[in-house]
């Protein structure tokens, strides 16, 4: 066989075992894709309420919670901006303890015996079970609600990181070991960047929960948040107070997780994963 076919019988070969590209990579998906749903929902409802298929008192249409909201004017800025920086403390708090915790406990079998069944426990216990606890503990001003808040966000980080650091490739630590890394080396330069994905995912899933865990600690004797606007919303039979709570945060909580979804892929290019591939 002369070169020339030699040659093209390679290409051919090295073409047939290369893997295909996925669809979705030939066409990405316009951003705007992702506001069909809730537009189309809003206008439905719209259509709904304005038809009397839907009680008016009971569910207001979208454009009247919009009008509340404008209503509320500088009040509203006011309650978004104490429910912004609760959440901010008590996911910074509660996300910092649970990378060391989940760094101890990863890296020695008595830190993880003495440990891990106590959060495991304490995981189980519903964030409304702490609040009368804290009350007692804290008092009424911000503490207890920064604490309630870092306690929703400490175990899905702390879980996602350990199972994270656990399912490392072994083959990556032996290969630190031969090359003489300190343990403080290997964690730093081997494990904590081969459970970044982990982390990610533990970080995003705990934010997640702050969002949820504030309305529980807006409980505790708040004047202010927006947890605060849906218990007075209750109390006061205005449920376009309490849907307009609701939409803001379901709309700062899709932010915020935008945010650390951006700052997950620039700290994740490397990976030759699925998602790279999809662009």
């Amino acid at each position: 066989m002369n070169t020339a076919a030699r040659t093209s019988s390679l290409q051919a070969t090295v073409s047939s075992a290369r893997p295909a590209v996925p669809a979705g990579r030939a066409g990405r998906p316009h951003p705007a894709l992702g506001w069909v749903l809730p537009v189309l929902t809003l206008l439905a409802f719209e259509a709904l309420v304005r038809s009397g298929v839907l009680a008016a008192h009971l569910f207001p249409a979208p454009s009247e919670i919009v009008r509340t909201l404008f209503d509320l004017g500088s009040g509203l800025a006011s309650h978004i901006g104490v429910s912004l920086a609760r959440v901010a403390g008590g996911f910074a708090i509660g996300a910092s303890l649970a990378v060391i915790a989940a760094v101890v406990v990863g890296l020695d079998r008595r830190a993880e015996a003495l440990l891990d069944p106590t959060f495991q426990a304490l995981r189980a216990v519903p964030s409304l079970a702490w609040v009368p606890l804290l009350l007692l503990w804290l008092g009424i001003d911000e503490t207890p609600k920064i604490t309630l808040i870092a306690i929703g966000a400490f175990f899905p980080v702390y879980l996602n990181l350990l199972s994270g650091l656990r399912n490392v490739d072994r083959k990556l630590v032996e290969l630190g070991e031969v090359y003489g890394l300190s343990r403080t080396a290997l964690v730093r330069r081997i494990l904590l960047p081969a459970s970044l994905p982990s982390l990610y995912t533990g970080l995003r899933v705990g934010l997640s929960l702050a969002w949820m865990f504030l309305v529980a600690a807006e409980l505790i004797a708040a004047t202010r948040g927006l947890g605060y606007l849906l218990t007075d919303g209750r109390e006061t039979s205005r449920p376009d107070i309490v849907l307009a709570a609701i939409l803001l945060l379901a709309v700062l909580g899709k932010v915020s997780d935008s945010v650390l979804k951006s700052l997950e892929k620039r700290a994740l290019v490397w990976r030759d994963a699925l998602e790279t591939r999809l662009g």
